[in-house]
């Protein structure tokens, strides 16, 4: 802390340090701290967090501005997510739950997740910072992962000491590391994972875990994030949030006795006895780790906007376009060997021709399509693998047939247009279990994007042969993003059946390309995609035609409850 609240008069000694991992050198005026190697945004700034030239004043400045325009954290709950799962700002949706909608041409991530890892002590005010960080971020994809969540399971005779607050949660011990490190690890490779979800009123796990995607950027905070070895080697950038130690006593004993039903006694004995001793010996010692120290938390505008020019440094590397790699990839190439179309018979034909009419009634359009569907449905069973099986026929003979050779079939549609395939799958498939994914295209930037809340897919499907069922597919960007969700709940790439009425060459080339492994089954390949991403000649919007409702003016191929692509 400056010695005073003028920085004109101030006579602790001042360096210019520079930030060296920043794109732009950024240099800052600030008092030099002993004992800290990383850049302390704290001292004789010559701004203060609202751009005023001042230092650090009144008790009042280290409080977080209360017309921050963020609802306070009211919790019972671990949390690993925002809750609803998105922030809104005045620019863009924030989705903090889900997949990233775009991957490279192979359909794998081009660079593992940016890891921010944010530390400080009980009711410090990282959360605040992390959700600061996220809106200021302005990327739509991030995933805020607590600590609070990796609590251990207690035992009976430890819940009863929990119950008298006589149980030490702020101690290392009573983290799950092993189970962290793993999770963290496989979020920063872009994989899905289950987060506990713990309970402070009953000291436990609740018995339904999340389902949790990597993102572009992940938020990692906790008292000991900074704690273990292992955490910190997945740390891109590592944040330690401080604030006075008056002010987080009453920020716990307001959380504690507002949100977790605790009494005001119990709170002040579990901070004497656990809290304080265990900030002092493991969680302030590690200050000298953090990259940023971050005093006031929210309310530190300048260092939150100096961490997140870092981030968007880096998050410049790792940009994409998806219409931009889908239109020049694989032009002019021939049709990849995992296409199986449909023989174009009379029969087929004649039904293309009718529901590719624009003059077709809707009743026609719908039962001639699901002709169209049956028989393709019929052809991608025929993919599947079968062995050998001899049964005997009612005159006692011997019949050698054949008999599917797997555990499972599972069919997933990707909504709406999808779910239109599912009655000709059961028809022909009996006792089939069926998944269904959401994607929506981004109306900023036309990449689709999966919400949790509209992904379902059945339990042990890692072990099933999956038909995935879409009606039209464009650019192949929708069709590739549903296999990713689908390789991240352990299916096998070479178990995934892709089946749609209708593809253009540029979808077939992309799904092929990316996932080689992919059977690929369609009715018919058009040659061409325009340039809004619409098939041509095509059959319109099928959603629309099927279900009667009136397409928008940007309507896509690529069927969804949105336009994606």
């Amino acid at each position: 802390m400056c010695c005073t609240t003028n920085a004109a008069e101030c006579e602790c000694p001042t360096y210019e340090i520079t930030l060296k991992w920043w794109k732009s050198p950024w240099s800052l005026r600030m008092s030099l701290l002993p004992n800290y190697s990383g850049a302390r945004i704290s001292g004789c700034w010559t701004l203060t967090s609202d751009g005023r030239g001042a230092g650090d004043g009144s008790l009042d400045r280290l409080l977080p501005s209360v017309s921050t325009g963020l609802s306070p954290r009211k919790r019972t709950t671990s949390q690993c997510k925002s809750e609803p799962p998105l922030l809104r700002t005045s620019k863009r949706t924030i989705y903090t739950a889900g997949r990233p909608p775009w991957y490279n041409e192979h359909g794998t991530q081009s660079k593992e997740a940016f890891v921010i890892g944010l530390c400080g002590g009980s009711a410090s005010g990282k959360t605040t910072v992390a959700r600061k960080i996220i809106e200021a971020l302005d990327v739509p994809w991030v995933v805020l992962l607590s600590m609070d969540s990796f609590y251990k399971v207690l035992s009976s005779e430890q819940q009863s000491r929990a119950a008298r607050n006589d149980y030490n949660f702020d101690h290392p011990d009573a983290f799950d590391f092993d189970l962290l490190t793993h999770t963290l690890r496989k979020l920063k490779q872009g994989k899905s994972v289950k987060i506990p979800v713990y309970d402070f009123t009953t000291h436990g796990r609740q018995k339904e875990w999340k389902t949790v995607y990597g993102a572009s950027v992940i938020i990692f905070e906790g008292i000991m994030a900074f704690v273990d070895k292992e955490l910190l080697q997945l740390l891109d950038m590592k944040i330690f949030v401080d604030t006075d130690s008056d002010i987080r006593l009453v920020r716990r004993l307001r959380r504690d006795i507002t949100e977790r039903g605790r009494d005001i006694e119990g709170v002040i004995k579990q901070y004497n006895k656990f809290v304080k001793p265990a900030f002092e010996q493991y969680i302030e010692p590690t200050m000298r780790l953090a990259d940023i120290v971050v005093p006031r938390g929210g309310g530190n505008m300048v260092a939150i906007d100096l961490i997140v020019q870092h981030v968007h440094s880096q998050l410049e590397e790792r940009e994409l376009s998806v219409r931009a790699a889908l239109a020049s990839a694989h032009q002019a190439q021939p049709l990849p060997q995992t296409l199986s179309v449909l023989e174009s018979t009379p029969q087929v034909k004649g039904m293309h021709t009718i529901i590719r009419n624009k003059e077709t009634s809707r009743d026609e359009f719908i039962f001639y399509s699901k002709r169209l569907m049956r028989l393709l449905i019929e052809r991608a069973l025929s993919f599947l693998p079968s062995q050998r099986h001899v049964v005997q026929t009612p005159q006692g003979e011997d019949y050698e047939g054949r008999t599917f050779h797997g555990k499972r079939i599972t069919g997933v549609s990707i909504l709406r247009a999808g779910e239109t395939m599912e009655p000709a799958l059961r028809a022909v498939c009996k006792d089939v279990r069926i998944g269904k994914i959401l994607i929506q295209t981004n109306q900023d930037t036309g990449e689709p994007e999966v919400q949790l809340h509209y992904l379902r897919l059945p339990k042990d499907i890692s072990e099933d042969h999956v038909i995935l069922m879409d009606c039209t597919v464009s650019t192949g960007a929708a069709a590739m993003m549903a296999v990713r969700v689908l390789l991240d709940h352990d299916v096998q790439e070479d178990k995934i059946l892709l089946v749609s009425l209708l593809m253009a060459e540029m979808g077939v080339h992309s799904v092929a390309y990316a996932f080689p492994q992919v059977k690929i089954i369609t009715t018919a390949v058009d040659k061409k995609v325009n340039d809004l991403f619409h098939i041509i000649p095509g059959i319109g919007n099928f959603g629309d035609r099927y279900f009667g409702t009136d397409a928008p003016p940007d309507w896509s191929d690529d069927e969804t409850d949105e336009p994606s692509y």
